[in-house]
């Protein structure tokens, strides 16, 4: 019952800001576009929903000649492949708001586990052990307020079960709220691997 309810939040949401994020979109595109070669939005094959597929949008965060299909954590030297306002989008979360295009299309909701690559494995399989990918994708989720890049794949995948078990109104309400306070701050972005501190 509650998915229903979800997904007509996702709707107004999306409708009621459109003033505010459309302005911010048309800025961002004219960034990305004037200050490296290369198309404005980056699209990649990610799993939605009961393990299905869909193309995922970002703004292009990285020149490209960057590997295609690979997780940023496992690149090397991450940061020689991300440009210059690539590093601020990525920093800010900014790079996430062309997935309001995905939200259009009922393919994730504002509040999910993040999308993992169709070929990020060991996330999916994680993740079936908690029950996570029966729930909608989200552009943030409770992984992503509890350490995002800094988690273990486990650690998130433990994260997206809790949530998935517990899913409600408040806990969404809850998750937006730390995630503008995260994105204010910065937190949590770490290129090129996740941290070890949790287990």
């Amino acid at each position: 019952m509650y998915l229903k309810v979800k997904r007509i939040m996702d709707i107004c949401f999306v409708t009621l800001t459109a003033p505010i994020w459309i302005i911010v979109f048309g800025v961002l595109a004219v960034a990305v576009k004037c200050t490296s070669k290369g198309p404005i939005f980056f699209k990649q094959k990610r799993v939605g929903i009961n393990k299905t597929f869909f193309m995922m949008y970002k703004f292009r965060s990285m020149y490209i000649n960057a590997p295609k299909d690979v997780p940023t954590h496992l690149l090397t030297n991450p940061e020689t492949f991300i440009t210059p306002v690539g590093k601020f989008l990525r920093k800010y979360s900014l790079d996430e708001l062309p997935q309001i295009i995905n939200i259009i299309k009922g393919e994730i909701s504002l509040v999910g586990p993040r999308p993992a690559l169709w070929n990020q494995y060991d996330l999916i399989a994680e993740r079936d052990k908690w029950g996570a990918n029966s729930v909608p994708v989200g552009i943030t989720g409770l992984a992503q307020v509890s350490g995002r890049d800094e988690l273990p794949i486990k650690v998130k995948a433990r994260f997206d079960g809790k949530y998935a078990k517990h899913i409600s109104l408040f806990l969404d309400i809850y998750i937006l709220f730390k995630t503008f306070f995260s994105a204010i701050k910065g937190s949590g972005v770490k290129e090129g691997g996740t941290g070890a501190g949790a287990a």
